[in-house]
């Protein structure tokens, strides 16, 4: 019998992995939870048989590092980054998270490849070119609080690294992929 000394692992789970593990995260997987920060570094994430057939790791963590800059750096010390989905007041959040996203991926060509995949995913398709613009939404105020804030925060260095790495490799595949594949949602852009 052979022995195996290597296993493979997705291009995408080993940057984001890499990222989550800069910013101070433990990732697990788990078919308890579909995600679950406890505020003592470890994320928790659903095994791949409870995930969507259009969520990936990546887009998991990438997710859950937009609620921190949404909520601040204090979230990082607090379960599921303070927030208890149980009324109007913490949908807001989520949606300001979901600005947040849209903000960082957009430059990237990733906005669709990296979306929300929750019950939110309605409001986040309608979300302007500028997710970030002023337009009346109580989250978009709090998203761009949370953006100003974050501006030099170390946080965002790795996770904009994070984004340019997956942007080089949905560059590669984007073109060779099935048109109902995620990766052809990539969009090449020359500002990242």
């Amino acid at each position: 019998m052979r022995t195996i000394q290597f296993r493979y692992q997705d291009p995408l789970d080993v940057i984001w992995l890499s990222v989550a593990q800069r910013l101070g995260m433990t990732v697990h997987r788990s078919a308890d939870v579909y995600a679950s920060w406890d505020g003592r570094g470890n994320l928790t994430i659903g095994a791949d048989e409870t995930l969507d057939a259009d969520d990936c790791l990546a887009q998991m963590i990438f997710h859950e590092i937009c609620h921190a800059v949404t909520e601040g750096p204090q979230s990082v010390a607090l379960p599921d980054w303070g927030l208890q989905m149980d009324g109007t007041g913490q949908l807001v959040r989520e949606f300001a998270c979901l600005r947040i996203q849209a903000a960082l991926t957009e430059p990237h060509g990733l906005r669709q490849m990296l979306a929300s995949t929750t019950d939110f995913r309605s409001y986040y398709d309608r979300l302007p070119l500028d997710p970030l613009q002023p337009d009346g939404d109580p989250a978009t105020e709090i998203a761009l609080t949370a953006w100003n804030s974050a501006g030099n925060h170390p946080w965002m260095a790795m996770t904009q690294q994070g984004l340019r790495l997956t942007a080089e490799i949905a560059g590669l595949v984007c073109p060779l992929a099935d048109s109902t594949s995620l990766w052809r949602t990539f969009r090449a852009t020359s500002t990242p």
